[in-house]
Formats: C-alpha cells, structure tokens, sequence
C-alpha cells in the first residue's frame, strides 16, 4: 500500500464503524476494515466505492472473539501495511446471557477489551513506524457504572448484560490510559471515545426478546451513527490535537472520565491479567508477524 494515510477499523459494517469508515474515506485515508462476516465486508466496500470511487479499501476478516482469527488477521494486515497511522478499536457486542468464547472467555469481555488489548499489541510496530500515530478506543459512559470484578471477570457468579458491558467499558478507559504510561515511542497517542447514545443494533444482537424491546425504546432517543462517529473522526484528524493522548473525549473535548478509570492500581491489574489472558509477553515488541 503506497498510501499516505492508513487507517485500520474495527466492526466497520454497520453503525459508527461504517460512518467512521465513509467520513475517513472522503479525506484520503487508505482503508483497512476488519470485518466479521465477509458478505457485509464486501457491501460495506462497494458503497463506499460508489460515494467515493477514488477509495481504497481492504477487507480483513476476523471474528474479534477469537484470538487465533485476531492473530491470523493482523498478519493478514501486516503485509498489507508497512505503517498505520490510524488504529479505530471500534468492534462491540452486548449479550443478555452468559456466553464463552473458543478461548474460555466471556464474551463481552473478550471482545469488547481484549480484542483491543491483543490488536493494539499486535499491530504496535508498524504504529510505531509511522512518524506520528494515533489510537482511539471507543468506550462509553456506561463505564462510569462499571466495575472491575478481578477475582471474577467472566461474571460465572452473577452476569448481568449492563453489568457485563459497562465492566468492559471501563476496562476501555483502563487500558487506554495504562498503555500511555508504558509506551515507549511517544509519537504514538492513545485516547478513549464515548461517542453517545447511537442509535445502532448493539442491543439487538445476542440479546433476550425483553432486552431487544427496551434497546429499541432506548435507542429511539440516541442520535444517527454519523453525528456518534464524529468524535472519532475528530481525533483521527484534527492536527491541533496531534500528541493529545490519555485522555477521555466527548463531543470533541475531552472530560473526567469516572473516578475509577484512574486507578493505577486497577490499570496495572488489568494489564496484567490482560497479558496472560492473551499469552503476551512483551506487548511493545519490535518483531512484526
């Protein structure tokens, strides 16, 4: 890819992923699309290419809950890219039951953190390599009402959907803000993202007929994917922010995020659990592949 910008997204078929997607292309950026399910992937490219017949975009496929196909796709990834300058950890699920991934992880937990944890970690060389980087994770406020459950963070005990999501949500800040302390090339920025109440189908996927009711109650008051996409597009461009990091954005400023998220204790707790959840043992390695 001879591009100069080159921006990898997560969960870019539907919702604020594909309005991250579209807004990115219209200024340039080379595409990289990590995808769940390749008949979505090839719609989703087809209409970006129809607004804007000038975009390139490749599609990765992956389901995030698994960390083989985490692997495989940032392979896949790192012979289509010599350096990225934009990572969009954007991929999310909700489910109302209980649900294990191939790995022996609770799903929302796998999926909504440590697929950013283990993606991050993977791609960090040629994020490294380009002359200044950006990082965003999409979190949300639902954080402020989670809880880090260390002696139990599949939930086995007593799973709740929201308890189960907003755990995963403040995992997201967490780690956000663990990372920028221990990274070691400052031209790499992190930052976390609550980007709203959207209106998208997170909460009608893997949820009970009662849960699927009151997200599409709830959602009816949240704002279009394009105006929930506008923060990350925000940071993924503006150059007057450029070595912002570790810091908490919404509506394109940032704010305190809850008193938690700033627990050095918890962030290095997490990161720890983090690494041998994925089998990592020096997360900012040089080697590629």
């Amino acid at each position: 890819m001879n591009t100069e910008k080159t921006v990898v997204i997560t969960g870019a078929t539907s919702g604020i992923g594909l309005e991250t997607a579209r807004q990115l292309a219209t200024r340039n950026y080379q595409l990289v699309l990590l995808v769940r399910n390749i008949e979505k992937g090839d719609q989703t490219r087809k209409l970006i290419q129809e607004q804007h017949p000038k975009a390139g975009v490749e599609l990765v496929i992956a389901d995030l809950a698994s960390q083989q196909q985490i692997r495989q796709a940032a392979g896949e990834i790192l012979q289509l890219a010599d350096k990225i300058d934009l990572l969009i950890n954007n991929a999310g699920t909700w489910n109302s039951q209980r649900s294990l991934t191939e790995d022996g992880i609770e799903e929302v937990f796998a999926v909504n953190h440590l697929s950013y944890f283990l993606l991050t970690h993977l791609l960090y060389p040629v994020l490294a390599a380009a002359d200044t980087s950006r990082i965003i994770n999409i979190s949300s406020d639902s954080h402020f009402k989670g809880k880090m459950h260390f002696e139990d963070l599949s939930l086995k005990s007593n799973y709740h959907g929201l308890r189960s999501y907003a755990q995963s949500k403040l995992a997201n800040v967490l780690f956000t803000y663990e990372m920028d302390r221990k990274k070691p090339h400052s031209q790499v920025a992190v930052n976390a993202v609550q980007p709203g109440l959207v209106k998208t189908d997170i909460g009608l996927k893997g949820t009970t007929w009662f849960h699927s009711f009151a997200w599409k109650i709830r959602r009816s008051g949240g704002i279009p994917a394009s105006e929930g996409a506008k923060t990350s597009v925000f940071l993924a461009t503006d150059p007057d922010i450029a070595g912002e990091s570790a810091k908490y954005w919404d509506n394109c400023r940032p704010k305190p995020s809850s008193r938690s998220s700033y627990s050095p204790e918890d962030a290095r707790k997490l990161w720890d659990l983090s690494l041998q959840m994925c089998g990592i043992s020096d997360y900012f390695s040089e080697t590629r592949g």
